[in-house]
């Protein structure tokens, strides 16, 4: 029988974050797999979107985004990194980063353009560079530094590299891309006349002494460089899926063109909401910070107590640990096995890279997030440290 679906479907299966939450769900473990927190953001951010629903803001709203939030979006970026943004020409509201991802890709690339992007990578970028018929070329982020190599970079590039994906802080690593990693790949998209298309939705969410750059702030990066973010992660609120793309007019307005086919607009009574949240609960972001540092330092700590062998993430919600000392052929069969040996669910990397046994990948690295409560975390600790984890 002929196949009914197409082929750009071959090879793209069901997102590990639905698989792995399914499992957790099924086997009644904790899940530290899925990057969602427990607890919701702001109360009076909420509050507005009730407001907005019961004042009718229940229609459409326009397609780039509601004047209100895309001035907000536009004061966020001046304010935090001195970015000078037209809220009515270089910003645009998306269906959260996921859709801005596809609208980027599917505006940008042609059908044989390479696009460069740093493995591990988050899922959605390989399904949707599938989907628009590109080729990609990836850089990896080695164990156990997960650094940016500059002469990789300039290596994967080629006459068919049309634009390079970014994503710092880098997940699933917890990288938080240096200035001097970024003037790298500023200078070989200079050179190559190339854009850069980056993720930026963990930019608040960075710790230790480390800082978060824009990319679009290095010298000759504006005009070539489409940022992308969200309200998700910095506000707690992943489930809302409101996010954005700001950048030159002619990259905004080429995503916008996509975009309109993909959702044309979502959110309209939540957009007044995110717009609240950014001009009146601007310090949240960074009180958010602070406390998933903490998280982050209860997690890695039992993790090693465990036998996990963790690395420490720079920023994100997430920490990776290396099990090759268990003996486990893969993260994969690991990460199956383990609700039922402790009661807990994680990701396996090794579904991030196109090539997990080379040097430096991924073949036995797990992610584990620390979104969750303390609680939640010191009651998955527990069941680790009382279980049988070699293979």
């Amino acid at each position: 029988m002929t196949s009914r679906t197409a082929r750009r479907l071959d090879g793209i299966g069901t997102t590990i974050f639905t698989e792995m939450s399914a499992l957790a769900v099924r086997t009644g473990a904790v899940n530290l797999g899925q990057g969602f927190p427990d607890r919701d953001g702001p109360p009076e951010v909420i509050a507005r979107a009730v407001t907005a629903l019961e004042q009718g803001a229940n229609q459409y709203a326009p397609g780039p985004g509601i004047p209100a939030l895309r001035q907000a979006i536009a004061r966020h970026q001046q304010r935090h990194y001195g970015i000078d943004l037209d809220p009515d020409s270089q910003v645009v509201v998306t269906t959260g980063c996921t859709e801005g991802i596809a609208a980027a890709l599917l505006a940008l690339v042609d059908p044989g353009d390479e696009v460069v992007v740093l493995e591990p990578f988050y899922d959605s970028y390989t399904a949707m560079i599938t989907f628009a018929g590109g080729v990609r070329r990836p850089v990896t982020l080695r164990a156990p530094d997960f650094r940016l190599d500059a002469d990789a970079l300039r290596a994967a590039v080629g006459p068919r590299t049309k634009l390079i994906l970014l994503n710092s802080p880098h997940n699933p690593t917890g990288t938080v891309l240096t200035r001097a990693e970024l003037e790298s790949v500023a200078a070989v998209a200079r050179e190559h006349d190339l854009v850069v298309v980056t993720d930026e939705v963990y930019e608040h969410l960075v710790f230790d002494d480390n800082e978060h750059v824009p990319l679009a702030t290095l010298p000759g990066m504006a005009e070539r460089t489409l940022t992308l973010s969200s309200a998700g992660k910095s506000y707690s609120f992943t489930g809302w899926k409101v996010g954005w793309a700001t950048g030159p007019a002619d990259l905004v307005a080429a995503l916008l063109g996509a975009k309109q086919w993909l959702t044309f607009t979502s959110g309209a009574p939540l957009q007044p909401a995110v717009a609240t949240a950014l001009e009146e609960h601007g310090d949240f972001p960074s009180a958010l910070a602070r406390s998933l540092q903490e998280r982050r330092d209860r997690l890695v700590s039992g993790l090693a107590a465990a036998g996990l062998a963790p690395y420490v993430p720079e920023g994100t919600y997430f920490a990776t640990t290396d099990i090759a000392q268990l003996g486990w052929a893969s993260s994969r069969e690991f990460c199956w096995a383990l609700p039922e040996r402790a009661g807990v669910v994680a990701v396996p990397l090794e579904v991030f890279y196109d090539d997990p046994d080379a040097p430096g990948a991924g073949r036995q690295l797990v992610r584990w997030a620390f979104c969750k409560e303390s609680d939640v975390i010191d009651d998955a600790l527990g069941r680790l440290a009382a279980a049988d984890l070699e293979a």
